[in-house]
């Protein structure tokens, strides 16, 4: 069997044990799933609408193109105007989207969501979000008592140690690692790979990995990180994986797989893929440019 039907199976298993039990605690299914498409604006919540089954353009000349075009993208296209306004649903719809993304850079992955995952949590010199998104250097380090919980907390030389980090989107964190933790887990452990103890990083950037990898020598460190939201989703997560990460290491020593997320790459799927290109890294024993 290969590396990558062994992975398949193990992540078959695991979706199944997801599916079970989302079935048990919800005997309905979303709301969007089946959602016709939408001709006339009778709304009472804006976001309910699936917005890519949204015609707002009136008698179009061709509906069925304009349908097409409308399901082959979430980005906004064919919302219609009034004068050189846009309507007024439109504009309530891109403020509520926009108020969502700003709520995932600013807010906080909940205190005890890292100890749901068995992680270690530490936190790099920002004191607080405000500073974090003005001092991105300060995302990169940590001071002696946290790199003194790390060498406590987490075994040195494992061959793959996963980081975890809000970043700029707190919502990607909660919405993906529910799923993409157990997957990537999982798939790696079923190809014979030692994982280090999982590390949580509040107000960390891509970077801090090197910071972690430096102390405790990984052959391989991943961490799994919120990107930038848009108006798209404030969901979507990262993952940048290095070979003998350290101080010093550049961005095209770092492999990375982007825009994880239901509307994207769903998190159980990604965490799969993740789990086959780790095993390559360290199979190639390089990462970025290099792996190639």
């Amino acid at each position: 069997m290969s590396l990558e039907d062994s992975v398949r199976l193990i992540v078959e298993e695991l979706l199944k044990g997801l599916e079970k039990e989302q079935n048990q605690s919800s005997n309905s299914a979303s709301p969007l799933a089946n959602t016709p498409i939408i001709d006339e604006c009778q709304i009472t919540d804006l976001a309910e609408i699936d917005l890519q089954r949204y015609l707002q353009v009136p008698n179009p000349v061709n509906k069925e193109l304009y349908e097409e075009m409308k399901l082959s993208t979430p980005a906004r296209i064919g919302v219609w105007r009034s004068g050189p306004r846009p309507l007024t649903d439109t504009l309530l719809r891109f403020r509520a989207d926009h108020a969502v993304a700003q709520d995932s850079v600013l807010g906080e992955v909940p205190e005890d969501f890292p100890a749901k995952y068995s992680m270690v949590s530490i936190q790099t010199l920002c004191q607080s979000k405000d500073e974090y998104l003005t001092r991105p250097d300060l995302g990169r380090k940590l001071d002696e008592e946290n790199i003194e919980i790390l060498k406590k907390g987490c075994p040195k030389g494992a061959m793959v140690q996963i980081i975890v980090s809000d970043g700029l989107s707190s919502k990607a964190v909660e919405a993906n690692i529910p799923n993409l933790l157990p997957a990537l887990t999982q798939g790696l452990e079923g190809m014979g790979v030692k994982l280090g103890t999982t590390i949580f990083v509040r107000h960390g950037r891509v970077a801090v990995m090197d910071t972690i990898g430096e102390e405790l020598k990984p052959e391989v460190a991943v961490i799994l990180i919120g990107e930038r939201p848009g108006l798209g989703t404030a969901e979507s997560m990262s993952a940048y994986m290095g070979y003998n990460p350290r101080l010093g290491m550049v961005e095209s020593e770092r492999t990375v797989i982007s825009n994880i997320h239901k509307g994207g790459t769903p998190a159980a799927e990604a965490g799969a893929h993740l789990a086959s290109l780790i095993k390559k890294i360290l199979d190639v024993k390089a990462s970025g440019v290099k792996l190639e």
